[in-house]
């Protein structure tokens, strides 16, 4: 590799030609990367790491390239009454959806959820297995940040979970395909959540150059961004929201939904004020004045 490498690792502009390669990407390449969940940019880095651990490489000419700053599309937040609307569009993917929506799961661990790992009766999901799709291959793994975590269930959600689990073996597949088998995204997302965003007004369908149609909306991922939001404005810490969501840290989970937080200190100075009358009511008397002499005040 290193004798077919087309960059000098001392040349001085390097690091832009790495630039250069990475923004010539085809979107055929582009794809692949993101079947490995990860950019263009950090996947070519860590193959050349790689050659440096092989030793094929004297140093990684990637490492320390400074990456422009990619615009982030708006935050959009579901309500209630929106998740609602697309559980019941979804037919009897409805529990799917509102487990994405209220415990915090990424999709592929919702579909690599098993029945031995559902507590319906306290109401918990033991997070232990994910389920992707690698160029049509199913790959069953850990989670993302390779942790196990458990997540609670609201009481609502339950009774269709219950129904879900009933009936099958421990080490089945919660969530499956019509036919069996695992459920994958691309074909949930075309035959159950694109046409149920459709139905009730949350997606809609756009021309591309060619005249073929398109969707454009809602993804299941917005539910997790929904489930965080819904943590937050119950009064979840940021601790509770990071474990929920399984991130790595909380400065993870603050650095994305810092805006939620931050709409939620607005409030914060009002129920201080209500815990404290209520903490007064209780004793039946107010706070003890206490006079401070005047010699002990300096004037």
């Amino acid at each position: 590799m290193s004798g077919s490498c087309p960059w000098n690792p001392n040349a001085t502009r390097v690091k832009s030609r790495i630039l250069l390669f990475v923004d010539a990407m085809s979107p055929c390449e582009r794809r692949v990367c993101r079947w490995f969940g990860a950019d263009p940019y950090h996947l070519f880095g860590a193959m050349l790491a790689g050659a440096v651990a092989d030793r094929r490489l004297a140093s990684n000419p990637a490492a320390g390239v400074r990456l422009p700053k990619m615009p982030r599309a708006e935050d959009r937040y579901l309500t209630h009454a929106e998740v609602e609307q697309v559980a019941a569009a979804c037919g009897d993917y409805g529990t799917l959806v509102r487990v994405l929506a209220y415990s915090d799961l990424r999709f592929g661990e919702a579909v690599g959820l098993r029945v031995r790992r559902v507590d319906v009766v306290r109401g918990r999901l033991d997070v232990a297995e994910a389920v992707t799709e690698v160029g049509g291959v199913t790959v069953t793994g850990t989670p993302k940040t390779h942790q196990r975590r458990s997540v609670p269930v609201p009481a609502f959600v339950r009774p269709g979970l219950l129904e879900a689990v009933d009936g099958k073996p421990g080490n089945a597949y919660v969530f499956t395909a019509v036919r069996g088998g695992v459920r994958h995204i691309g074909a949930f997302r075309r035959g159950v959540w694109n046409p149920a965003c459709l139905a009730v007004g949350l997606g809609q369908l756009v021309e591309n150059e060619d005249g073929r149609e398109r969707y454009v909306g809602l993804t299941p991922h917005h539910l997790r961004h929904a489930a965080a939001s819904f943590a937050i404005a119950s009064g979840a810490s940021v601790k509770a929201v990071q474990s929920m969501l399984g991130h790595a840290s909380a400065t993870q989970t603050l650095d994305r939904y810092a805006a939620l937080v931050g709409d939620e200190l607005d409030g914060l100075a009002e129920r201080m004020d209500a815990a404290r009358h209520a903490d007064f009511s209780r004793t039946s008397r107010g706070p003890k004045v206490v006079a401070i002499p005047r010699e002990a005040t300096g004037t």
